[in-house]
């Protein structure tokens, strides 16, 4: 049974198991702001352990949504714009806030604007229908700016760099690329979860190492994220030069 008499009603405790879910992903906006308040006091690890653990409900409570069921069940209330909330504030905000306040970005006017650029671009992104393609990749960079955010404050590039990579990132929202998405891209999906979850936990020893990590977890943890680039990238050639030879076939 689904639902149990009580003296107040009837609890229906999959519908509550569903509210359960959303919670679990508005915590995401909580930590969302603890990360602003920590970067405003100049406490870059905790600032970027917050975003750190609010990636973390973000890639798990998708899973959760879909093992309960949670938009038919609770068809009045749309969990995917709540999570899209939450991921502008932790995704976008919050990162350039830090980017900003910990001199990762120049200081004035240059700087203000590359963060600005970037919150408009992403704000496009968030805001496309098709943000999402039907084979399961993400159209256009997909506004990682909080990992972003940490390798600036890692490798210590300089700000004018810092702020060349944000404009060609954000520049790359509004391309016609297709980045894979981890968790439901099917090419490459066992390696990308297996790099993934070691890129992970390297992730996770830098940040304890904070503010100072060690070059090898920096560097180390890097390797990842070219691979995420690289394999997007050949994936979308593939598709490209199949598309071609289809069409030329068809053709004649």
């Amino acid at each position: 049974m689904t639902a149990l008499q009580s003296g107040r009603g009837i609890i229906d405790w999959q519908k509550l198991g569903c509210w359960g879910v959303h919670f679990y992903t508005a915590l995401g906006a909580v930590l969302g702001l603890g990360a602003l308040l920590f970067a405003a006091n100049y406490q870059a690890r905790q600032a970027f352990m917050a975003l750190a653990l609010s990636t973390a409900i973000d890639s798990t409570d998708g899973f959760a949504a879909r093992a309960l069921g949670v938009s038919t069940r609770l068809p009045g209330f749309d969990g995917a714009l709540l999570d899209n909330i939450v991921d502008y504030l932790t995704y976008v905000a919050a990162p350039a806030f830090l980017m900003l306040r910990f001199g990762l970005l120049p200081v004035g006017a240059e700087g203000l604007a590359a963060a600005g650029f970037l919150m408009v671009a992403s704000a496009y992104g968030f805001c496309r229908r098709n943000a999402k393609t039907p084979d399961n990749y993400f159209l256009g960079f997909p506004s990682y700016w909080n990992v972003t955010a940490l390798y600036m404050f890692c490798l210590k590039a300089g700000a004018f760099a810092n702020a060349l990579a944000v404009v060609v990132l954000a520049l790359m929202v509004f391309l016609p690329l297709k980045f894979i998405y981890p968790s439901r891209t099917a090419a490459l999906r066992r390696v990308t979860l297996v790099l993934g979850s070691v890129w992970g936990l390297l992730i996770l020893l830098l940040l304890f190492e904070l503010p100072s990590p060690h070059p090898s977890l920096v560097y180390g943890s890097l390797g990842y994220v070219i691979y995420y680039f690289l394999a997007s990238f050949a994936l979308q050639a593939r598709s490209v030069l199949v598309h071609s030879r289809t069409a030329a076939s068809a053709a004649s």
